[in-house]
């Protein structure tokens, strides 16, 4: 058993961040027994269009939405790298700050986990990490390909994520809150209310920014 808690990183573009990113993450500090939980803003998706909002801005968001909670916090480093962000760039940087032995937790939706044979070097992603995969209520598990039979392999319990540092796959269902960062920017853009669906920090950056009002980019959920 290792002394010190897991650390979980939450990767998206967060274009804007919304309640049901933060939901989430509340969920998965509490349910994990996180020691801390970090936003990972991607600067330069590798599979989707850039967002057209730049990533110090989509960062800067990510920061005014969770100010003052506990056990979250908003990690840069994908911001500081040229190039497409890849994970498993962003992970090497992880283990090497947090140390061989620490629990490292990579959350990811169950459709990515579905795309995870088209990411950069997946399949060295849990020699540094375990991957903690959001399953959605009506979201259907890779089936009969290979990522199927590598999730076979390596899925297991809650009590792993915290034994060993990497190299598991824990699937969990958290409280589903249909919210999508595509809605709200088609909200923003045709003039109507993002409110209740944004933290009201974002919802004001948003508006004296005047972010979103003519941006048709359909980019990260």
């Amino acid at each position: 058993m290792t002394s010190a808690g897991p650390v979980a990183v939450f990767g998206g573009t967060f274009n804007p961040v919304h309640l049901g990113h933060l939901r989430s993450a509340v969920e998965l500090v509490e349910r994990l027994d996180l020691e801390e939980l970090r936003f990972m803003p991607c600067a330069l998706p590798p599979h989707r269009e850039a967002p057209g909002v730049d990533a110090a801005t989509r960062a800067r968001l990510v920061e005014l939405a969770i100010a003052g909670a506990p056990r979250l916090t908003c990690d840069r480093r994908e911001l500081a790298r040229d190039g497409p962000s890849y994970t498993i760039d962003s992970l090497l940087s992880l283990r090497a700050e947090l140390g061989a032995h620490r629990p490292l937790l990579l959350v990811m939706g169950s459709d990515a986990l579905a795309g995870l044979a088209g990411w950069h070097r997946w399949e060295e992603l849990l020699a540094h990490c375990h991957i903690v995969a959001l399953a959605r209520p009506a979201a259907a598990l890779p089936a009969g390909d290979v990522v199927a039979a590598w999730l076979e392999r390596h899925r297991v319990g809650v009590a792993a994520l915290r034994e060993k540092p990497a190299g598991g796959v824990h699937l969990l269902q958290l409280r589903p809150l249909p919210i999508s960062a595509t809605e709200i920017r088609g909200l923003v853009q045709s003039g109507r209310s993002a409110r209740y669906l944004v933290p009201d920090p974002v919802l004001a950056y948003l508006e004296r920014h005047a972010l979103y009002r003519q941006e048709a980019n359909d980019c990260q959920q």
